[in-house]
């Protein structure tokens, strides 16, 4: 495609993602701009999704910790945090009949909820949004950031927003319209898990160098409407065991009672697992049959489903967070706390401290006599720190770094010693002392998969009844998922032979199970070769096969902005 000239906006602080880390950063950014009489400073916030909280998929139970610091009269503002948790449950599905609730006592404190709030964070983004927008940030749904721009001494200068209109061919439609250059002081990375911007960053800049693997779950979640009768707003139900003992997997499962009786429930599969076979999806689905989670959902009405990849590496995985131009925020680094199933108060706590540094060192350049309503384009301009450093000393003064210190062994310890074991460990660590030393997880996720030739068990699952049990069509359906179907894949193959000569005969093409939407299929008709065929318009942005895929073929990167998912309530 011929070179395209194109518009460029020039802002302070370019956010990529409207989720809790980038809109905790852009109110924090503003707060501080206007307290200090500097309110011209500018903040854009761009956004793939149709609207803000389009994307957001959590649990969600929140901590009020990161919430209580950027709004301290959040209550009397109307934040959606409306069902203070009642109950607090952990239970060990022993086998498909038999459960066994844990003494709260025996749970890790971690997993404690008091003082928690049963949510839907993709509500709580969306008031966030309406408080960045009184704070005059500029928020852009429907934007993609498709490509990292630099300066020519290497610097970050922004991003480029994705073209619109680009047939399959690769070449310009009727309805082209080319993307914009958003160009800043500093660029803040906040895409959530995976990000795919987030991922050239880091090995870019070697972000990593210092760092364990990361390590990720996929998180498969529905939202039901459920009998009245049987609705326990704020109660929330915790567990692991069956089914994916059975298959030797890692993960857990989650039931929330909301308000307005809907439940959202859902599983966590860790993505180290090794049976090529096991179905991430079904095996969400067969824990629904059990008798503990089934007496909540007969005669209700499942009213959306979705799915995400979860980054659960915790401290010991995280990358550096700064680099010249900008930073890494929220889960595109990796601050969830998996400890405490929880990331929704560490992003925004992460986001919060990042704006802190972007605003000091703007305020700064500003004193030295730097322009504040344009963009630092000049090169060799040093009136503007290239590498907010003061991010990552705030970090390491925080509650934030503390908290992840101190459950840095949990997902080790898990990975390692197996779920007795490693739970064991985790209750005295967590309860009783904190050991002295810091265990590490050094295998990536992808490599864990064993071929089909040594594994015994192959799962079998039974047909999806419609009632409790689902397909992935029907679900993606309900997750609202829609893209513009003349557009090239944004599901790229480095090598479009693997699938089928390589990842077909070693691990029976796992992507056609740990796909929760359906994407990846292998295809053979009238007797005809197997092929591999991607089905790009179901995918539901999990980031699950860029993570997953054992010979690391696939590389997932935004397609046209508004694209994917739009969740309600979720």
């Amino acid at each position: 495609m011929e070179h395209i000239e194109r518009e460029a906006m020039e802002f302070d602080v370019v956010i990529v993602g409207a989720g809790p880390a980038g809109l905790s950063a852009a109110i924090k950014i503003r707060q501080l701009a206007i307290e200090n009489n500097l309110s011209d400073l500018s903040v854009c916030v761009v956004e793939k999704g149709s609207e803000v909280g389009a994307h957001i998929l959590s649990g969600a139970v929140l901590e009020p910790r990161a919430m209580n610091e950027l709004f301290p009269n959040w209550k009397e503002e109307g934040a959606p945090l409306n069902v203070p948790v009642t109950e607090d449950k952990t239970y060990f599905l022993m086998s498909d009949e038999k459960s066994q609730e844990a003494p709260h006592w025996m749970v890790p404190k971690t997993m404690h909820n008091d003082g928690n709030y049963v949510i839907s964070l993709g509500n709580v983004v969306r008031w966030l949004g309406q408080k960045a927008e009184e704070l005059e940030v500029s928020i852009f749904p429907g934007f993609a950031a498709a490509e990292v721009l630099y300066h020519a001494d290497g610097t970050v200068k922004g991003i480029q927003t994705g073209d619109m209109g680009i047939g399959k061919d690769g070449e310009p439609t009727h309805n082209f319209a080319p993307g914009y250059e958003l160009h800043a002081k500093y660029t803040l990375f906040a895409e959530g898990c995976r990000g795919h911007l987030g991922k050239r960053l880091i090995n870019k800049f070697n972000l990593d160098k210092d760092a364990d693997p990361q390590h990720y779950g996929i998180g498969i979640k529905e939202l039901w409407e459920i009998d009245p009768a049987k609705h326990k707003p704020g109660l929330v139900m915790h567990g692991s065991g069956w089914p994916l003992s059975e298959t030797g997997s890692s993960g857990g499962w989650w039931l929330y009672h909301a308000e307005n009786n809907q439940v959202t429930l859902g599983m966590i599969v860790d993505l180290s697992y090794e049976n090529p076979h096991m179905f991430p999806f079904m095996e969400m689905q067969r824990w629904k049959t059990h008798p503990l989670i089934k007496q909540y959902l007969e005669g209700g009405k499942r009213i959306s489903y979705g799915a995400r990849a979860v980054v659960k590496g915790g401290l010991n995985s995280l990358p550096k967070l700064t680099f010249p131009g900008g930073c890494l925020i929220g889960d595109d680094a990796g601050f969830l706390n998996f400890a405490k199933i929880k990331g929704s108060h560490t992003a925004m706590k992460s986001g919060m401290l990042c704006g802190e540094a972007v605003f000091e060192a703007i305020a700064r350049g500003v004193e030295k006599g730097g322009d504040l309503a344009v963009a630092r384009v000049v090169e060799g301009d040093d009136l503007f720190d290239k590498e907010l450093t003061a991010y990552t000393h705030k970090f390491d003064n925080s509650w934030l770094k503390e908290e992840l210190h101190r459950t840095r062994n949990f997902g080790p310890a898990m990975h390692k010693f197996g779920l007795w074991m490693g739970g064991a460990f985790n209750f005295v660590d967590q309860n009783i002392f904190q050991v002295p030393f810091t265990l590490h997880d050094l295998q990536p996720d992808y490599s864990a998969l064993k071929t089909q030739d040594k594994v015994s068990v192959k799962p079998t699952y039974p047909k999806p009844d419609g009632k409790i049990t689902f397909d992935r069509l029907s679900s993606v359906f309900v997750s609202n998922t829609l893209h513009e179907e003349n557009q090239p894949s944004h599901l790229k193959l480095t090598d479009a032979s693997i699938p089928v000569a390589v990842n077909l005969p070693k691990w029976d093409e796992p992507a056609q199970r740990y796909c929760p939407a359906g994407v990846y299929e292998i295809v053979a008709e009238d007797g005809a070769a197997p092929r591999f065929q991607i089905n790009a318009a179901n995918c539901v942005h999990c980031k699950t096969c860029d993570i997953k895929d054992p010979s690391q073929n696939i590389t997932w990167v935004t397609p046209e902005g508004g694209g994917g998912p739009n969740y309600p309530n979720m």
